[in-house]
């Protein structure tokens, strides 16, 4: 039995039957290279591509993360900035927003960024966040006090 060919179907080893390569399938073996630049295109093979032209480079992406990572740090910002416990930490939300709003507004004005809106309202975010609601906060404080001190 260990020296028997089984029929096809049947248990052991798969039969052998003879490879030939088919036209147009694998690599040619020798020949010219991509582009067939020398001559005609082998038998099964598309044509050749036309050649790219001299100094083609695909266009760079827009950098657009600094201005969107104003924009969120501004929003987050102001919105600690309005409430009375996460106030300082607000503030230094706002600084950073500033600056990277102001680094995208730049990149936008360069051609590198596509996100000059988004880099302008973290930009103003920042400074309301930094800037107004702080000061409108100190004016409250002190008009509270003065007119607790006015009444006594």
């Amino acid at each position: 039995m260990s020296g028997s060919n089984p029929v096809p179907g049947g248990f052991g080893p798969p039969s052998q039957l003879p490879q030939q390569p088919g036209p147009g399938y694998g690599y040619p073996q020798s020949g010219p290279s991509y582009g067939y630049p020398s001559g005609p295109a082998p038998q099964g093979m598309p044509p050749a591509p036309y050649p790219q032209a001299p100094g083609y480079m695909m266009p760079m992406q827009p950098s657009n993360g600094m201005g969107t990572t104003g924009l969120v740090l501004g929003i987050i910002g102001l919105v600690c900035s309005l409430t009375f416990f996460l106030w300082f930490f607000g503030v230094i939300l706002g600084i950073l927003a500033i600056i990277f709003g102001a680094v995208g507004r730049g990149k936008a004005n360069r051609g590198e960024a596509t996100n000059k809106g988004a880099a302008t309202a973290g930009l103003i975010c920042g400074i309301v966040a930094t800037v107004i609601l702080p000061l409108l906060g100190i004016l409250l404080f002190a008009g509270v006090m003065g007119g607790l001190g006015a009444a006594s």
